[in-house]
């Protein structure tokens, strides 16, 4: 059984000595610090020209990554606090002893759900698919050979989740363990704490849906495991956890947040019609829902934006009750779904993620661009992929040489010296790639390719 005690940690990456709760600020935690830190960092800002639903909208209406984040962290916050309370009121000696309180809950959930997206490249899923392309159909495909079954599975199933972990932790000269968050935060961040494989064909745990680090943050997850006292999950023999108690809320929040607000962006654009707002909404929010109210208000987006609050409240307090109710299978490591699938509204959110999918999702615009940004991917991953292969080899292209003066240090190795690691070499670029916004890889690719040329 995993306890309150040992999963609230303050450790940060380096630490020596233990951070005590209640030797810190009342008023700005560890915890508030872990948030500030996400929030002025340059991966988290370039989330601002990362696809959500509409890839290189111009409209206002339509929220990108970084919206989206701010948003299912305002909603991570109310979930952690509310659940906080109660669990300090069933634990009391998480205040009277170590100083807890519910806003430590919040404030972990807060900056778990902000840092939920950071690692996901260019044009949304599509792009981590382009990425697995490349290795499984692409030019990619040579490197098999000298590569382990793992560091394959990690780069032919790319996973931003695991890039996130990796762009939180990853050393750089100067600077070591990344962002230093704490490992609380890291570990209700991780919502998939296993490597690539083992991959099971009926998993057991909603855990197993995808992975949560590559092979090359394995032993930083496992420090971060060890530290939270996570249990391990199925067997010893491979870095396989359960699910940090609060990575549950996390999780909770993404989908009440994409779900709920993905449908909004497509009734604000015009892709889903009017009446398919009350119809699919009216089984979350029929007990809330003012009809004179609703049909006072005179523009449509006020409309959308009122059902909206509605849907999401009734679906906050509902997975609220799901997590408490649950407490002890979850701290115990048995619990296996994620909340929203065992919510009295799963069905009603599965018609309306299925709507979006359909008309959103699948929309010309969005399927265009999306295929453009395989090619774009693609591309962009061979160049620089050549490149330092090539400087590794000694046997640089002048070509190579102009793309490598272009690639930032922290990609290439120290002193620009490729790492003599196949992997990390290859990983790097793809990291490279991932942190690149929409608008920017696209433009990059132009100017590579000669087919726009630098103002």
């Amino acid at each position: 059984m995993m306890k309150w005690e040992d999963l609230l940690s303050l450790k940060r990456h380096g630490d020596v000595n233990k951070r005590l709760r209640i030797e810190q600020d009342e008023t700005r935690s560890g915890f508030d610090v872990d948030y500030d830190r996400l929030i002025f960092s340059t991966p988290f800002r370039n989330l601002q020209d990362k696809t959500q639903v509409i890839p290189l909208s111009k409209s206002g209406f339509a929220h990108t990554r970084l919206t989206h984040s701010l948003e299912v962290s305002s909603v991570g916050r109310s979930l952690g606090r509310t659940a906080g309370a109660e669990i300090i009121k069933r634990h009391p000696q998480l205040k009277n002893i170590h100083g807890y309180n519910s806003s430590d809950f919040g404030a972990i959930v807060a900056a778990a759900c902000l840092a939920h997206d950071i690692g996901n490249p260019p044009f949304g899923h599509s792009g981590e698919k382009a990425i697995g392309e490349y290795f499984k159909t692409g030019n990619g495909r040579k490197f098999q050979v000298d590569l382990s079954a793992e560091e394959w599975m990690d780069l032919t199933n790319f996973e931003g989740n695991a890039n996130g972990f990796r762009l939180l932790t990853n050393s750089n000269q100067g600077v070591e363990g990344g962002i230093r968050l704490s490992y609380a935060t890291l570990g209700a961040f991780t919502k998939y704490p296993k490597e690539s494989l083992p991959k099971y064909d009926t998993p057991m745990s909603v855990i197993e849906k995808k992975y949560g680090f590559f092979q090359t943050g394995k032993e930083s997850f496992d420090e971060v495991a060890k530290d939270l006292k996570l249990m391990r999950f199925r067997d010893n023999n491979h870095s396989n956890w359960v699910r940090h108690p609060l990575a549950f809320l996390v999780e909770a929040a993404d989908d009440i947040c994409y779900s709920i607000i993905d449908f909004e962006d497509g009734l604000n654009l015009g892709l889903i019609p009017e009446e398919y707002a009350l119809e699919y909404l009216i089984p979350i929010v029929k007990d809330k829902l003012i009809k004179e109210k609703y049909f006072q208000m005179k523009l449509d987006t006020d409309r959308y934006s009122y059902l909206r609050a509605l849907a999401i409240g009734e679906l906050v307090n509902d997975i609220y009750n799901i997590f408490l109710q649950n407490e002890e299978s979850i701290l115990s490591g048995t619990f296996t779904k994620s909340l929203i699938d065992i919510s009295k509204y799963k069905a009603a959110v599965e018609d309306i993620k299925k709507t979006t999918m359909e008309r959103v999702y699948k929309s010309r615009k969005v399927l265009e661009i999306e295929a453009a940004g395989f090619v774009v991917l693609d591309g962009l991953m061979d160049v620089y992929i050549n490149a330092v292969n090539n400087l590794y080899d000694n046997t640089p292209t002048s070509y190579d040489r102009l793309i490598l003066d272009l690639l930032p240090t922290e990609y290439i190795g120290d002193n620009r010296q490729p790492n003599e690691s196949l992997y990390k070499r290859v990983l790097n670029i793809c990291a490279y790639v991932s942190s690149m916004t929409d608008s920017y890889a696209i433009s990059l690719f132009k100017k590579l390719k000669g087919i726009e040329l630098p103002e």
